[in-house]
């Protein structure tokens, strides 16, 4: 009886010893995704910043391109800048597999730089005063929404296909309105938009954790969590944009 009792004991050890190394290796995976995404938050805004203010001269009478602005936001280079970081998002998306991790992670922060050329745009429209608030705002909402996904019991998988949806109705509706120029549908838009961002990053943020595997290799692991910071980042740039919408204060 005494040996079955420190057997149980033993086994009711490694069990715990077990958790604990798979707690501490998800602690330490999803600490990884959080810390690629914050970075390339960080080197966006950066590019974004230089690259606006290489690219606008204040005057006296107002801001004024310069060359390189003149060749950013005019020339058909525009529409390279723009459309760029969806080759990016490709490629990683259905090369990952194929890729190397050094090579992931160089995409990654390349992507990040370009997004940055391509949002620099956005201080043409608003003032940097709103611009930092919104981040602010937008940073405090997908901390919040990002650990209700990871720390809920509830299964929010059934919310995926839902979300997915609604995006491919926001994104038709946008196309739409190119032609339309409704603010009423715009306004709608940016409503949405933000809701459906919001639930991304609860949802988003339990399929990143439910992907950590403990016998992953360190390649494995590394463009695992590179692939769910980019999921983050795509969730948390485009809620920041919609809610520019309604928080941005615009240039006179």
């Amino acid at each position: 009886m005494a040996n079955y009792d420190q057997e149980r004991l033993h086994q009711s050890r490694l069990g715990a010893s077990a958790d604990m190394s798979i707690d501490a290796g998800l602690r330490s995976y999803m600490l990884s995704v959080y810390n690629y995404m914050a970075g390339a938050l960080a080197l966006t805004g950066l590019v974004a910043y230089f690259a606006y203010s290489a690219a606008v001269q204040e005057t006296a009478t107002g801001p004024l391109l310069t060359n390189f602005g003149e060749t950013l936001y005019m020339s058909p280079l525009r529409w390279v800048v723009m459309l760029a970081p969806l080759a990016f998002i490709l490629v990683l998306s259905f090369g990952v597999q194929r890729l190397s991790l050094a090579a992931t992670q160089m995409l990654f922060w390349t992507f990040a730089a370009v997004m940055g050329l391509s949002l620099s745009s956005i201080f043409l429209v608003f003032t940097g005063e709103s611009i930092t608030t919104t981040f602010f705002v937008t940073a405090a909402a997908f901390g919040s929404l990002s650990l209700y996904g990871y720390t809920t019991k509830r299964d929010l998988t059934g919310m995926g296909s839902f979300l997915f949806m609604g995006l491919i109705g926001i994104i038709i509706a946008m196309v739409v309105n190119l032609f339309l120029a409704s603010s009423a549908l715009q306004f709608a838009i940016s409503v949405l938009g933000v809701l459906i961002f919001a639930g991304l990053t609860a949802y988003d943020t339990q399929r990143i954790k439910g992907m950590y595997y403990e016998g992953d290799s360190v390649a494995a692991a590394g463009k695992k969590a590179v692939m769910g910071a980019l999921s983050l980042y795509l969730d948390f740039i485009n809620m920041f944009m919609f809610l520019l919408q309604f928080l941005g204060s615009q240039r006179n």
